[in-house]
């Protein structure tokens, strides 16, 4: 170990084991009380203390549970204060879900993505350790007609990468095909299949939900994916939503959507052979999507903020719909 990461080890330790001053640890170390509070932040970063705090608050360790006897899944309610923007809100409950999912990561994980604004903030979040064998795998295609997506998915599936020194499979097709022809066609290619084999072998699953509305837009709505009369298809239909770019109503059904067809995401009935799936969800804007998912049954896990999670037990509560499963 280096004399610098020494220092960051005996800082750590003594704060957050030995409950020391910063002016104490300053005085051992022979530093600053600044250079302390540097290294106290470095051994935060860098994976060395881990920060957890329990018990929730009471509020929503209840909605926890109510969702958990619900939808059958492990609800991660995170408080966030009134007043909270949109911005601000997801930034909160990223911090949850990329110090989570970075937990459960472990030397020879294979992590699925799928991109979108959500995952994007989560992956800024996770904390870096190495995990040898490794590897992030893209869930769902992300060029359009307008562009390639390779620089806004590419992005956010070398940063997951970096954080646990894995290795990165891309996937080189469209978010929709123009036409169901040329998916079946293309998930014949070698190429593909490759990348298709790697998704199968997926230990964790990490996304959000799109809404169609909402003041922090969906990527997948708000970049050219789809053309106005595919939205305007949608919204006949019932669409609320979707995971994976695969789209959904809030009843959970997906099957018959013809655009579905298109898509090249995982269905709901393909996420669910992945063991551990983690839907990380912010806004009141996704409470619709939200419940389309939990009645899709695509995930294990849910990181919501209260706000929203609250919203989404009493919609429940005053519209019970089936759930219709994967």
């Amino acid at each position: 170990m280096s004399g610098r990461e020494d220092d960051v080890y005996v800082a750590a330790a003594m704060y957050y084991l030995q409950d020391e001053t910063m002016d104490a640890i300053a005085r051992r170390l022979g530093v600053s009380r600044s250079t302390v509070s540097r290294l106290i932040k470095r051994a935060r970063d860098s994976g060395l203390v881990h920060i957890s705090i329990e018990p929730r608050t009471a509020g929503s360790d209840v909605v926890s549970r109510t969702l958990r006897d619900m939808f059958g899944i492990e609800a991660h309610v995170v408080p966030v204060r009134e007043g909270a923007t949109d911005v601000q809100r997801l930034d909160q409950v990223a911090q949850v879900a990329g110090r989570t999912v970075s937990a459960w990561v472990e030397p020879g994980t294979v992590l699925g993505l799928a991109w979108g604004t959500t995952v994007s903030a989560v992956v800024g979040h996770l904390t870096p350790r190495r995990a040898p064998g490794s590897a992030v795998v893209q869930l769902n295609g992300a060029a359009n007609p307008v562009t390639s997506g390779i620089p806004y998915a590419g992005s956010i599936m070398t940063a997951a990468a970096e954080a646990f020194d894995a290795r990165v499979h891309h996937f080189p097709v469209p978010a929709f095909f123009d036409f169901a022809e040329t998916r079946a066609a293309m998930w014949r290619e070698r190429s593909i299949r490759r990348v298709l084999a790697v998704q199968e072998r997926a230990d964790i699953a990490l996304f959000g939900v799109g809404a169609l509305t909402g003041t922090l837009a969906s990527h997948v709505y708000a970049a050219g994916y789809l053309d106005r009369e595919d939205l305007e298809q949608l919204r006949a239909t019932g669409v609320v939503g979707d995971v994976c770019t695969v789209l959904l109503r809030e009843d959970g059904s997906y099957e018959d959507i013809a655009l579905n067809q298109r898509a090249t995401g995982p269905t709901p009935r393909e996420l669910s052979r992945i063991a551990r799936r983690m839907c990380v969800v912010a806004g009141t804007a996704k409470v619709s999507p939200l419940l389309g998912a939990l009645r899709a049954g695509v995930m294990t896990d849910l990181v919501v903020d209260e706000t929203t999670a609250r919203a989404v037990v009493e919609r429940v509560r005053n519209h019970r719909g089936p759930r219709i499963g994967p």
